[in-house]
């Protein structure tokens, strides 16, 4: 027999904003609760029956991630990225949790809690919700150019992955608007529009997140709607002697122990980190962009925002650059 226990969310904030834009070095750990039904936690521990928690990672075909607690013997089966980041951990008579250490992008979704004894099996639903950001996304190639898996990889492209439905929709309820479709997570297409217009699906329709549904994944080409939470390392802006193309962009990031910093990157550090610099600068898909909190005048518009002027020719083209560091290793 299956019942269902309730659901649980667990939202995972990498780090308090603060004014600087260095990104701490914290290791976030996930506390996934797997509640039992009452009459189960009354069963003492020693008994042959008492029941054992299951986590399962539902949306995964093949499960990466399976760990049991019988009798107080936690054992532990993991694979893929979750080896050596996970345990079950017992929080009282009846109850049990999964710790995922070191929580990534990839760790975010829904889990199932199955809990199971001799008598029946109870299952729950338990989400890990990141703390992070939206943003949209197309390569130089231009806009509705990426299938669904083309669309995945940009995203991991700029340290990101594809966002969910639930994440757009809590963007769109922060303000974003944008008037090009989009991949998500699920496969399907939407956008997010708040304030109507002719050019972005009539003046006289409604706000909100307009949806074309699931398309074929592999035929069918648009942008994508990307999510990235906070890193670990430092995005800071170079300006050499002089302004510099993206070759030379590149060589300066190196020469100051860097990289040329990811369009995931540059939002992370402006919505999480509050990074406000009214310069543009080369970033490493070789487009040009610029991170406002404070709107200002002369700093392109009347709202925060990562300013986007496209993809200028890398040769000829001179600006500054925006590049990342990396802690050093074995600093957390």
């Amino acid at each position: 027999m299956r019942a269902h226990l309730p659901s649980v969310s667990t939202s995972i904030l990498f780090n308090e904003p603060q004014y600087f834009s260095e990104f701490q070095s914290l290791s976030p750990t996930a506390d996934l609760p797997c509640p039992q039904y009452p009459h189960q936690a009354l069963i003492p521990f020693n008994e042959p029956s008492f029941p054992f928690a299951e986590f399962l990672i539902s949306f995964l075909s093949t499960p990466s991630l399976r760990l049991s607690f019988p009798h107080l013997v936690p054992t532990l089966r993991a694979f893929g990225s979750y080896r050596g980041r996970t345990s079950l951990q017992e929080d009282g008579p009846g109850d049990a949790s999964l710790i995922i250490r070191n929580v990534t992008l990839q760790d975010y979704g829904r889990y199932e809690c199955e809990v199971t004894n001799e008598l029946e099996d109870d299952a729950g639903m338990v989400s890990l919700d990141l703390e992070g950001v939206i943003f949209p996304y197309h390569p130089r190639l231009g806009r509705y150019t990426l299938t669904y898996p083309e669309a995945q990889r940009a995203c991991a492209e700029q340290d990101g992955i594809l966002a969910s439905y639930e994440q757009l929709h809590a963007a769109w309820r922060e303000g974003l608007d944008w008037c090009n479709a989009g991949w998500l997570q699920d496969g399907s297409v939407q956008y997010p529009v708040g304030q109507p217009r002719e050019e972005c699906g009539r003046r006289e329709a409604p706000v909100g997140v307009r949806n074309y549904g699931y398309r074929h994944k592999e035929d069918e080409r648009y942008d994508a709607f990307c999510f990235t939470s906070n890193l670990q390392g430092q995005v800071f802006f170079l300006k050499p002697y002089r302004k510099v193309s993206f070759p030379e962009a590149v060589r300066a990031c190196a020469g100051s122990g860097a990289a040329v910093a990811k369009v995931g990157q540059l939002y992370a550090a402006w919505k999480l980190q509050l990074l406000d610099r009214c310069e543009a600068g080369w970033l490493g898909d070789g487009s040009v962009r610029y991170p406002i909190v404070n709107p200002r005048a002369r700093c392109g518009g009347q709202r925060p925002g990562v300013r986007n002027l496209g993809f200028p020719d890398k040769k000829h083209r001179l600006f500054g650059v925006y590049c990342y560091r990396a802690p050093e290793k074995g600093v957390l």
